[in-house]
């Protein structure tokens, strides 16, 4: 058996603009950030998950991640959506 190191790591950006290629570059430049700061290679990688907010509907930030990303990495983007009743509820 071969002793694995996993590491959960979550990072956050913002957009100027909803636009494909801003949301793109965004991302790019958080992986690269973060891959760099933490010395891993795309070869560490088993998934990446990504969400955003219901008002970017440009592009998901996976589409970002699959341009780069190599080897059998797993990308997948996820909506998050408002819950203004829960998040109350959480803040109590």
């Amino acid at each position: 058996m071969v002793a694995m190191t996993i590491r959960a790591i979550r990072g956050a950006i913002t957009l100027d603009r909803d636009e494909r290629d801003h949301l793109h570059a965004r991302t790019t430049e958080l992986v690269e950030a973060i891959m760099r700061e933490n010395a891993l290679t795309t070869d560490d990688l088993i998934s990446v998950i990504f969400t955003c907010t219901p008002d970017i509907v440009s592009d998901f930030p996976a589409a970002a991640a699959r341009s780069w990303a190599s080897g059998p990495c797993h990308s997948c983007a996820h909506r998050r959506w408002p819950c203004p009743a829960r998040c109350r509820a959480w803040s109590a």
